[in-house]
């Protein structure tokens, strides 16, 4: 248990029997009245953000979460194969469980696989990914207007905008938060 006036971002707590991790957090005195605590909380599970309020001195539950270092191997239909780094033990996830991060995942990628209590709540892919892009137009020449992009496809399968001078078989950096092209490798 933790008493929430000792709160820090990036902590990991169990509220109403869900697991969130504090996004942001800010202690309140009004002139009148108790103090509370305003915080903005991430639910690991179904990853929506949330708006919660605490009053000054309550306890929470501590949420112990254990990253584990994987490697993804492959996908059977909707089922993506992960190996454990450490004892090489193997689970599958389903395409619902990775949800959008499935456009980032290539084959011996290593990543990280967040746990509670035997729970798979998510994965934890680095910021930026480097990729090759597989199909893509000819730069036109001519075409020189400072921020000219053009559609490229990628190893993956994921489409982006690349700038004009992106060829295919190059790799392109790209980054995970927001899925947009970030430079060349």
């Amino acid at each position: 248990m933790i008493n929430v006036n000792d709160f820090k971002n990036g902590m990991t707590i169990k509220v109403d029997d869900n697991i969130y991790t504090i996004l942001e957090f800010q202690h309140v005195k009004p002139g009148k009245g108790a103090a509370f605590v305003r915080t903005k909380l991430k639910n690991l599970r179904t990853g929506s953000t949330i708006e919660y309020t605490f009053n000054s001195g309550v306890k929470c539950e501590t949420a112990r979460i254990e990253r584990k270092p994987m490697q993804y191997l492959y996908n059977s239909g909707d089922d993506y194969t992960f190996m454990n780094m450490q004892d090489y033990s193997q689970i599958e996830l389903s395409k619902d469980t990775i949800g959008e991060d499935i456009k980032y995942l290539k084959e011996n990628q290593e990543l990280d696989i967040t746990f509670y209590e035997g729970e798979v709540l998510g994965l934890s892919l680095p910021d930026k990914i480097e990729m090759e892009v597989i199909k893509t137009e000819p730069g036109v020449k001519g075409n020189t207007t400072q921020s000219a992009m053009k559609d490229a496809t990628l190893e993956t399968g994921y489409e982006i905008k690349v700038p004009l001078f992106i060829n295919e078989g190059e790799k392109v950096i790209i980054s995970t938060k927001d899925g947009k092209y970030v430079s060349r490798a």
